[in-house]
Formats: C-alpha cells, sequence, structure tokens
C-alpha cells in the first residue's frame, strides 16, 4: 500500500490521463500498477519519508536501485522502460503542481533494448490469406464479413480495434474512411476499390440492419463483433496455408506499411496513414525492408 497523499496524488493523475488525455482505460490500468509499485519500492527503501515529500528526496542512486530490483524480479528491459516512462510522466505532472526538483527521476536514463521489428507477409501471402478466408465461414455473409474486416486491415493498414470501431454508416463507402486511432486522433485513410467492394458485399448479405449507431461488423448473434473472432479466423487460416504464428491480424497492418514502402511510399506519408505520433514509429519499416534485402543478399552470394 502507498501512503494516501501519494495515492491522492496518483489518482488526481491517472483522472487527468484518462479526461484530458484520452487515455484508454487498459493505459491508466498499466500506468497505475507501473507507478503504484515505484512507490512502494521507494516508501520500504527510503524509509521514514511520507506522503508526497518522498518523490523530494530521490535521488539517481535510488532510481538505480529501483531499476535493479525490478531487473532482479526478471522484468524485461523493454518493460522496465516502460515503466520508468509512467514514473516520469507522473513526476513530470506532480512538479509541475508541488514544486520540488524531478532532475534525479527524469534524467534517469532508460535501459536500452533491441526493438523487435514488425513481421510482415508477402505480397503472395496476404493475397492467399484474403482467397482463403472469403471460403472459411460455413455461412455466407460471415464469410463476407471476415473477408471485409481483413481486407481493411491490409489494405487500409488499420488496428483491429479501428476496423471494429466503424458504424454502421460504412455500409456505403467513399473512396476514403475518416479513422479515430490512439488518442482520439483522427486521420483520413484510402479506401481501396477491393476494400470498398467487399464492404458493401457484407452489408448486403448481413441480415442485421446497420444503422448508423450500431457497429458495422457483427458477431453471429449480432452483437458487435468480438476482436478474438477474427484473430481465431486468422489462426485458422494460416494455419492451413502452412504460414507462421506470426501471421496475425495486426501483421497486415505491418504488412500495409511495408508493401507500400516497397513501392517507393514516402515514409511521411505513410506515417500519417498508421495515425503512428512518431516518425521514429514508422522508421522501424525502413529496418523490416533492410533485413529483408540482406537475406536476399545472403541467399543471392552464399559464404564459403
Amino acid at each position: 500500500m502507498i501512503t494516501p497523499g501519494l495515492s491522492a496524488a496518483l489518482e488526481a493523475w491517472l483522472s487527468h490521463l484518462a479526461s484530458l488525455d484520452d487515455a484508454s482505460p487498459a493505459t491508466v490500468v498499466a500506468y497505475r500498477t507501473d507507478v503504484v509499485g515505484f512507490l512502494q519500492f521507494m516508501q520500504t527503501h527510503l524509509g521514514d519519508r511520507t506522503g508526497t515529500a518522498l518523490m523530494v528526496d530521490v535521488t539517481l542512486r535510488d532510481m538505480r536501485a529501483w531499476m535493479a530490483h525490478e531487473r532482479g524480479r526478471g522484468l524485461q528491459a523493454r518493460s522496465l522502460a516502460r515503466r520508468l516512462s509512467s514514473v516520469k510522466s507522473f513526476t513530470r505532472w506532480l512538479a509541475e503542481r508541488e514544486p520540488f526538483d524531478p532532475t534525479a527521476i527524469l534524467s534517469t536514463r532508460s535501459p536500452k533494448f533491441r526493438r523487435k521489428l514488425p513481421r510482415p507477409l508477402t505480397v503472395e501471402a496476404a493475397r492467399d490469406l484474403l482467397s482463403t478466408i472469403e471460403v472459411q465461414a460455413s455461412e455466407p455473409w460471415i464469410a463476407a464479413r471476415d473477408l471485409a474486416v481483413v481486407t481493411l486491415l491490409w489494405g487500409s493498414g488499420l488496428r483491429i480495434s479501428e476496423a471494429l470501431g466503424l458504424g454502421g454508416e460504412t455500409k456505403a463507402p467513399g473512396e476514403t474512411l475518416r479513422i479515430t486511432g490512439k488518442g482520439r486522433k483522427e486521420r483520413i485513410v484510402p479506401l481501396l476499390p477491393a476494400a470498398r467492394l467487399a464492404i458493401e458485399d457484407y452489408a448486403r448479405a448481413c441480415p442485421y440492419d446497420l444503422t448508423p449507431d450500431a457497429p458495422l461488423f457483427r458477431g453471429a448473434r449480432g452483437g458487435a463483433l468480438n476482436p478474438r473472432i477474427v484473430q481465431k479466423t486468422m489462426e485458422r487460416t494460416r494455419m492451413q496455408l502452412g504460414l507462421p504464428s506470426t501471421a496475425t491480424p495486426h501483421a497486415l497492418r505491418h504488412s500495409f506499411a511495408t508493401h507500400l514502402l516497397d513501392a517507393g511510399g514516402d515514409l511521411r506519408a505513410i506515417q500519417e496513414l498508421l495515425g503512428h505520433n512518431s516518425l521514429s514509429t514508422t522508421q522501424a519499416y525502413t529496418a523490416v525492408d533492410m533485413s529483408r534485402l540482406m537475406d536476399v543478399y545472403d541467399r543471392a552470394h552464399p559464404r564459403g
């Protein structure tokens, strides 16, 4: 448990994140877990400090002790970096309201870790996936639904939550879609003719009334389509095609970006289409492209 003063400050910060920064409930839960763990450690580590005054006395040595403690519990560098980011965000917010010098916390270096590169499908594998998904379901309207969802993920680079968040007004789509992504950020994405056709075919076949105030994609009983259903459909299809376990719904979004880059797409434009806040996130696809190029080189020029 943390002291009432720290608890009150933490809840005020989390409320700020949820109401003003549009953080999702899952993000708020993750932030709370990260910061509570840090504060509990510091309460024990620093002994007699209580309330928000605890933050005033944290030194760089204390920060290193906390990080060593977390690594000793088996926390990987990537997860520790996320926790440190949460702690810094809370500290920055608190220092603006209860003035103290947050330098020791904010200057703590994040542990280095190797970012996992996205694992896109080849164009051929993505096409095979669409063709196979189309004939998987026992009911024609469900087959049309699955094809429409997966075509959106690959053809427009949507997150699965964004595709399933579309309303019934999208049943007669135009050439673009207005998507509300992470942090309530809106962006316009192009809708390829194949995706428009897939949505229209699904809308005609769907036995439920697709009103503007209800979800576009429905489950078998008429409720909102559960993302787990899409994931299971992908699992069955990739096993049938012999694709790796990395062929997930999110891999189709990676494939969208990588295939655009292969075709000469501009990195900034791809960033906008994906809704990335930072260009550095999008630049991961450049690394993917180079990784694949080196694989081709190694096969063409085997070392003796």
